[in-house]
């Protein structure tokens, strides 16, 4: 599984970006309480990029596909919504997005779920 790897790189880096522009130039423009919710945006982005590089090498054991590649799309679908919606929510004034981070929450504990059937559900020899 290529896309995983390739994407929870990518999102890594970019996490690593966020949380620098965060402590840099966020740190004097938004209140303390804000950058709290930024680096929880970050934090859970890096947390979950890295699950999807998990996931493209969990692909080479002996757990099923299909709910690795529903497990990586289900930790994608949560850091675009999760964290996603508390970027926005910090660096706009879109407030209407707040009730959107729960649907992200929910998209990680799929994605950890279906993890965990996989391995559950492995094939032993």
């Amino acid at each position: 599984m290529r896309w995983p790897i390739v994407t929870g790189a990518f999102l890594a880096l970019t996490a690593v970006m966020a949380g620098a522009f965060g402590a840099h130039a966020l740190r004097n423009l938004v209140s303390d309480r804000s950058l709290d919710v930024f680096q929880t945006a970050v934090a859970y982005q890096m947390s979950h990029a890295i699950a999807l590089v998990l996931v493209a090498l969990l692909s080479g054991l002996d757990l099923s596909r299909r709910l690795l590649t529903l497990a990586a799309r289900f930790f994608l679908a949560g850091i675009v919504l999760f964290s996603g919606s508390l970027y926005t929510l910090v660096l706009t004034d879109m407030r209407w997005v707040g009730p959107i981070t729960p649907l992200g929450g929910l998209c990680f504990m799929i994605g950890w779920a279906l993890l965990l059937t996989a391995g559950v559900r492995r094939q032993t020899n």
